[in-house]
């Protein structure tokens, strides 16, 4: 809540779904997030995994190339 200015721009860089959290869901808070976590979710909006963004740097080409794994993953697992 409060970091939503750019959300606006995220359709333009694919089709990855983006959870918005508001004071009425408090999703941050029931999932026990921190700043910086990706939720991977199957597609029964089942928890698969959580990926720091902190520890695993995304300018790192690895770590890139190991989410988009990860969610590749989530996606194929129906």
């Amino acid at each position: 809540m409060g970091h939503s200015g750019g959300n606006s721009l995220i359709p333009a860089l694919g089709d990855l779904p983006l959870l918005q959290d508001d004071p009425s869901a408090n999703v941050w808070a029931s999932w026990g997030a921190t700043w910086r976590d990706v939720y991977i979710v199957d597609g029964n909006n089942q928890l698969v995994e959580v990926y720091s963004l902190t520890t695993y740097n995304l300018s790192d080409p690895a770590n890139f190339a190991t989410l988009k794994s990860k969610f590749i993953a989530a996606g194929e697992a129906l």
